[in-house]
């Protein structure tokens, strides 16, 4: 499916029988400083996270978050270095990967109806768990 890439609307996608993506949304929101993460959307632009030193996502285990922190990622926007964008657009490529891996073994185990459920009533209010 072309040009659909939020999670909640992949998670809708998959319920409706759709198996592949294909979107610019984690590379343009990444490149302008917008990760997505269990908890809420940021933008690391931002002057709030300036002092910031803990990573995007403290469940997450992809690279930018086990290295750099948010302090670090704006700084680096600030000093317009591309490592910037890479950071953010790897960290969202990461959630959207584990989002439809998660998708994927609900549908195996037969819980899909229930993750689909869990994840779009919590999903960035800080209570979706996996």
């Amino acid at each position: 499916l072309m040009g659909v890439g939020f999670p909640t609307n992949l998670v809708e996608s998959v319920a409706r029988g759709v198996d592949m993506f294909d979107c610019t949304i984690p590379t343009r929101n990444g490149r302008n400083g917008g990760v997505l993460t269990r908890f809420e959307k940021l933008n690391l632009k931002n002057k709030s996270f300036a002092r910031d030193f803990t990573p995007i996502d403290s469940t997450c285990d992809c690279y930018a978050c086990r290295n750099y922190t948010r302090a670090y990622i704006r700084h680096l926007y600030t000093a317009g270095e591309i490592l910037a964008s890479r950071l953010c657009t790897w960290h969202n490529l990461h959630f959207l990967v584990n989002l439809m891996k998660e998708a994927r073994i609900a549908i195996i185990e037969g819980e899909f109806p229930a993750f689909r459920s869990n994840f779009m009533e919590h999903f960035m209010e800080g209570q979706y768990t996996k």
